[in-house]
């Protein structure tokens, strides 16, 4: 009779039985590619599952890579002839104050061709590329008006009115850090400049972005430009007259004898508005003394300063167009 098999001895399975018989299964280039990936240098992440019986070969190792950056140094800019601070800062994409600062120059200052000016660190070559679109800011400085920083950033009032919060009667203060909307995200809300200002109509307006073009060339804060803007309006209502009291004339109501120049020249609204802003550049020299020729015209009251150049009969008259004349700079400055 044949005898049946007996029954299986049984086996007393443990961790360490289970790892011996798992070491039998697997081939050796399988469990050779396990051990890479678990001392590897990616080993804190899982690696795939590995199919059983299948040869993986192992990773090829990867190259560093050292990337270096080079650094600009600072760069300068000859000055050539009919040069001014701010078309040469509007040509190298940084702000006239930087440039003056940078260089110890005030607003009045004169720059001789030859001169080399140093831009900034912040300077960037006309011919490089403009970088793409970033959300950006800027830190409120003394002077600073929100046109300013809009113009400077190229995007309009609105937009960073819209991306702090603010509206056109808010004030900033030094220090203050304003979020500055990239021009692509600003687009719907830039449009050109109106035609004409709340107020004003197509000549006035025209008068107007004259002195506030030349203050700006000139490097001329915005408060000195809306007290050249006001005073316009009192002496002239913002029109190249060519007439006045006794014999004064043009947008300032300057007097050709009073040493404010020749009929003709008081007439041509860029001499005028330059003499009147006087400073360094001033067409008359000494002879006259202009708004950035008074000490301290910075910290005296809008009327105050005003008078200061004007020297008129009615100095309280000036003071109503403080106001106005900032609304017409944001508007079209």
């Amino acid at each position: 009779m044949r005898r049946l098999p007996s029954s299986p001895r049984p086996v007393r399975v443990t961790a360490d039985t289970t790892r011996r018989r798992t070491a039998m299964v697997w081939p050796a280039a399988v469990a050779g590619t396990i051990a890479l990936s678990l001392t590897g240098e990616n080993a804190a992440h899982a690696a795939p599952p590995v199919p059983p019986l299948a040869a993986v070969p192992p990773a090829a190792p990867r190259a560093t890579v050292v990337v270096t950056t080079a650094v600009a140094p600072p760069a300068t800019y000859t000055v050539r002839p009919g040069d001014t601070v701010w078309a040469i800062a509007r040509a190298h994409g940084v702000e006239t104050a930087s440039i003056q600062a940078a260089n110890g120059l005030g607003p009045g200052s004169v720059i001789q061709p030859g001169q080399v000016l140093a831009l900034g660190p912040a300077a960037m070559p006309v011919d490089a590329p403009a970088p793409a679109p970033t959300a950006a800011t800027h830190e409120v400085r003394p002077g600073d008006t929100v046109s300013a920083i809009a113009r400077a950033n190229g995007v309009s009032v609105d937009a960073v009115l819209g991306a702090n919060g603010l509206t056109r009667a808010s004030i900033i203060y030094p220090g203050d850090v304003l979020q500055i909307p990239s021009a692509a995200a600003a687009a719907p809300a830039v449009a050109s400049a109106p035609a004409t200002a709340p107020g004003l109509d197509a000549e006035q307006s025209e008068n107007a972005r004259l002195i506030i073009r030349i203050g700006r060339e000139l490097g001329v804060s915005d408060r000195g430009i809306v007290i050249a803007l006001g005073t316009a309006m009192q002496e002239s209502w913002l029109r190249n007259l060519d007439w006045g009291d006794r014999d004064s004339l043009g947008l300032f109501q300057q007097r050709p004898s009073m040493g404010w120049g020749t009929a003709e020249q008081i007439r041509d609204r860029d001499r005028a508005t330059r003499v009147f802003y006087g400073g360094g550049a001033d067409p008359n020299g000494a002879t006259t003394r202009g708004l950035l020729d008074i000490p301290g015209w910075d910290h005296l009251a809008y009327a105050d300063a005003a008078q200061a150049v004007q020297i008129s009969a009615y100095p309280d008259r000036y003071a109503q167009w403080e106001s106005p004349a900032t609304t017409w700079l944001q508007v079209l400055g």
